[in-house]
């Protein structure tokens, strides 16, 4: 674990790289979900840095609480226990604005960069849930050095609203690679269509799929939505993506 400085406080991150591979090292940053920076998501970042990859997972939420604090007491396999959290959770996922978030990834990325073992060329961000808009607005406003995203079961992607993040394609550099969840309420098969059009209407090169039986969530073992098979397929798609744009 090591602490970010930011203009609004100091951030807990993890860092993890692997043990056998020589650096300097692509640096890749990791977009929490909105249940946070906690075992699962660490479990993860360890298994995208033993790819070949230094990956720093920062605490987004670190205006309420270290991650340490913020980690879920309950069960969340248990579906009554999920909702009930996520009804606690929510208000702190919708404070979290694009205009606090933008200055923090710029330190994220900052950070990533300056970690030891860390080469000078192009960083990937693979993000979840909210974490994926996080990927995506990192990569608009930092184009000079964000190479590669990935965005799984993310929502909201496409609104009437003039911040929408569909529309900050036109600004993205990075290669996009999208696995949407076909039974994912914040995403319907409208957004979805939508959104492939404006990455498709703004050149951005990119791979978006829908899993067929998957929920919003999919990716996350710890909770009751988690499906084996669709996050199989986003870790094989992921390591690509970065296997091929990062190196």
């Amino acid at each position: 674990m090591i602490t970010i400085s930011t203009p609004d406080g100091v951030a807990d991150a993890y860092v993890t790289r692997p043990d056998d591979v020589a650096g300097p090292l692509p640096g890749v940053l990791f977009a929490i979900d909105a249940i946070g920076l906690r075992p699962q998501t660490k479990q993860m970042a360890d298994r995208i840095a033993s790819w070949g990859y230094v990956v720093l997972a920062p605490n987004v939420f670190y205006r309420s609480g270290a991650a340490t604090d913020l980690e879920p007491s309950a069960d969340l396999t248990d579906p009554t226990s999920r909702a009930d959290f996520f009804k606690e959770v929510m208000p702190r996922v919708r404070a979290l604005t694009d205009d606090l978030s933008a200055p923090d990834l710029s330190a994220y990325i900052d950070t990533l960069r300056g970690l030891e073992g860390v080469s000078d060329g192009d960083i990937g961000i693979t993000g979840y849930c909210m974490g994926g808009r996080l990927a995506l607005l990192a990569a608009a406003t930092r184009p000079d050095v964000v190479g590669a995203i990935g965005m799984f079961h993310t929502g909201g992607l496409v609104t009437d609203d003039d911040s929408s993040p569909h529309r900050r394609l036109p600004d993205v550099r990075a290669d996009v690679l999208a696995i949407h969840a076909d039974e994912d309420q914040s995403l319907p098969p409208e957004a979805v269509a939508a959104f492939e059009h404006a990455l498709t209407s703004c050149g951005v090169t990119h791979s978006a799929t829908v899993y067929p039986g998957a929920h919003h969530g999919y990716t996350m073992a710890d909770t009751a939505i988690y499906h084996h098979e669709a996050t199989e397929k986003h870790f094989a798609e992921l390591q690509e993506l970065f296997g091929r744009a990062l190196h």
